[in-house]
């Protein structure tokens, strides 16, 4: 039987092919985000767009709403809507960071707790939420980034055990490096506290390689991470963390088993 499902953040990139190979396998998506205009095709693939910005409550509301009203049920929320804030945590403002918060974590741990109760009450569901490797790593100048990150790794797994009982079952997907807009978001946050920055010449180097077209072409395509998202949603027995895209299993084994000492001579090899 098809599921009801919700994929947040599906302008572009995983969400946006997560939501039509899900569509495509015979489930009803509603696919979330900000930039309702860049939804308006998903509509010829059989999918619902939703207008919707996770850190605002009534957004939210609205779409789940919108979802118990039409189709009695949701059975997956597929929180994927998230940033990258990039810059050192000397220059950047606590109400940029604040927000950065908003979205990667308190944005969806809202839409969670709307769901939950119908889940409860059908018997089930399942809650997929995009982590990053970022989420068991850290790079240069993304203390905040990668606070939301670590912080919703250790949520998630809290949130498991709560809702085992009920037959919900949360599940975690660290992406390593895509080919998305991601680096293009990470630039623009560097220039805009790169002026009176005293950390320039750090940034300038980690600017160059965020930027550089070869690095993105690096990354893993996002159609690739569509088929976890899938697995991730649908399967009977799904993993608690899947593991995809270029560079991420290397990383977190280097740091996990060699210490940080090692991991941090890597970064400073890899950024100068």
């Amino acid at each position: 039987m098809g599921k009801i499902i919700l994929v947040t953040g599906a302008s572009s990139g995983m969400g946006r092919e997560a939501a039509i190979l899900l569509a495509s396998g015979g489930h009803t998506v509603y696919a979330g985000a900000r930039r309702a205009d860049r939804m308006a095709d998903l509509s010829e693939h059989g999918i619902t767009p939703v207008e919707m910005d996770v850190s605002k409550g009534r957004d939210n509301e609205r779409a789940v709403g919108r979802i118990i009203d039409a189709e009695g049920r949701i059975d997956v929320l597929i929180n994927n809507a998230g940033f990258g804030l990039y810059g050192t945590v000397e220059d950047i403002p606590l109400d940029d960071a604040r927000y950065q918060f908003e979205v990667n974590l308190f944005g969806l741990a809202h839409l969670t707790q709307l769901v939950l109760p119908h889940m409860r009450a059908q018997g089930g569901g399942r809650i997929v939420n995009t982590s990053s490797m970022g989420g068991r790593i850290f790079t240069p100048f993304g203390a905040w980034y990668h606070a939301t990150k670590h912080a919703l790794e250790g949520w998630s797994d809290c949130l498991r055990i709560e809702t085992a009982p009920f037959n919900i079952q949360v599940v975690l997907i660290q992406p390593g490096l895509i080919q998305t807009e991601f680096g293009h978001v990470v630039g623009g946050s560097l220039q805009k506290y790169y002026a009176d920055s005293a950390y320039k010449t750090g940034l300038d180097r980690f600017f160059a390689m965020a930027s550089d077209p070869k690095a993105a072409s690096r990354g893993t395509d996002a159609k690739v991470l569509a088929r976890v998202f899938v697995e991730a949603a649908t399967a009977a027995k799904p993993r608690r963390r899947y593991v995809k895209g270029a560079t991420a299993r290397p990383l977190m084994f280097i740091r996990k088993w060699f210490g940080d000492g090692i991991y941090e001579s890597v970064l400073r090899r890899t950024f100068g």
